[in-house]
């Protein structure tokens, strides 16, 4: 009876975490999107209107629009313009959360020089095998600045927490793609030639770009 009683519990505990990991796996909890406080909105309203080019005079100029919220044209001028470009994670994911397709399936996370990103991705009920499931996949990537030009290295992509061997990955695991790509012309040769500076910490995203 004992032996009995120890096997049986034995089974119960299997059938547990197999159910726990198959609701992890395949039916994985959706993302609580971010929301910000009112002084985390109007910061990130700022830098918006400002990478949009309106309401970036300073006080002291007529304002860019009329009393009732009528754009007025303005001569074009780069003095005084800030190149750089800052974003918090959780401005990020926020503006993220904005588009109501991705709120609950996409999630950024910002740590030294790694951008990470987790996506769920809802899959058709005619797919194979996984049919009306849900795939999470969750991908690295290092990002940084060094001897004068970006770095951008994937570091891995993991399907339900397996990761991809580098083969399926075309080979591109750690890889710096602007080293690789960015002597021809594209993408990337544009991207690094117009990048001065480019660096992650903990929580931060922070870019200068070149005149």
């Amino acid at each position: 009876m004992q032996v009995l009683g120890m096997v049986f519990a034995s089974m119960c505990l299997a059938i547990v975490a197999t159910a726990l990991v198959i609701k992890s796996l395949f039916f994985p909890v959706p993302f609580t999107p971010v929301e910000l406080t009112p002084k985390e909105s109007q910061r990130l309203t700022a830098k918006l209107e400002r990478l949009e080019g309106f309401k970036q005079q300073p006080a002291s100029k007529k304002s860019a629009y009329t009393k009732d919220d009528t754009l007025l044209a303005e001569q074009y001028s780069e003095a005084g313009a800030s190149r750089d470009i800052n974003f918090t994670e959780r401005e990020l994911n926020a503006m993220i959360a904005k588009n109501t397709d991705l709120a609950n399936k996409v999630a950024i996370d910002l740590a030294q020089n790694t951008v990470s990103i987790k996506l769920l991705i809802p899959l058709d009920a005619d797919f194979p095998v996984l049919g009306g499931k849900t795939l999470k996949v969750n991908a690295g990537a290092e990002l940084a600045y060094r001897e004068g030009r970006p770095v951008i290295k994937l570091k891995g992509v993991s399907l339900m927490g397996v990761p991809m061997p580098n083969a399926w990955l075309g080979g591109m695991k750690n890889r710096d793609l602007i080293n690789e790509f960015g002597a021809d012309e594209g993408f990337w040769k544009t991207f690094a030639d117009g990048v001065e500076a480019i660096s992650v910490v903990e929580g931060f995203l922070k870019i200068r770009l070149k005149e």
